[in-house]
């Protein structure tokens, strides 16, 4: 009955892009499943380089079919808006996450994390340069070999 039910919160907490919200439950799925995670800091209402980045690299086809078979994904928001407001209980998650990972709070901030929490790669900003190709490259390059 427990897995079952931690089965059922962790499908609760992930967004329908395929994007989670609960940082621990993303590290157990990563070591479980043999993945990366992928955490994003993003302010998805009034940072344009954070939206620009989602839709053009984050919501193509190519970086989710990658990422569905190696990244477990997770998305710190840190929206401006009343109306896009956060409970209270995720924005203090996602301000832990900050103080750990983006303590200069820049966005977008992008960091690929070992399941264990060990940062392999950071994305500070959007470059212009910055192609899905290019993205998964420099992603593919850090991981570690697979047996």
């Amino acid at each position: 009955m427990n897995a079952f039910i931690l089965q059922l919160l962790t499908l609760l907490t992930v967004t329908m892009s395929g994007w989670q919200l609960n940082f621990e439950q993303a590290r157990v799925e990563a070591e479980q499943r043999h993945k990366l995670i992928l955490l994003n800091f993003s302010g998805s209402d009034w940072c344009g380089p954070c939206i620009k980045l989602k839709k053009d690299v984050f919501e193509s086809a190519e970086f989710t079919q990658f990422s569905e078979e190696h990244l477990v994904l997770v998305r710190a928001d840190f929206p401006r808006s009343s109306k896009n407001k956060l409970d209270a209980r995720q924005e203090a998650h996602n301000e832990a996450l900050a103080e750990k990972y983006n303590r200069q709070g820049k966005f977008p901030f992008t960091v690929l994390l070992a399941p264990d929490g060990r940062v392999l790669k950071e994305w500070d900003g959007y470059p212009q340069s910055l192609t899905v190709d290019s993205f998964v490259a420099s992603i593919r390059a850090v991981m570690p070999a697979r047996n």
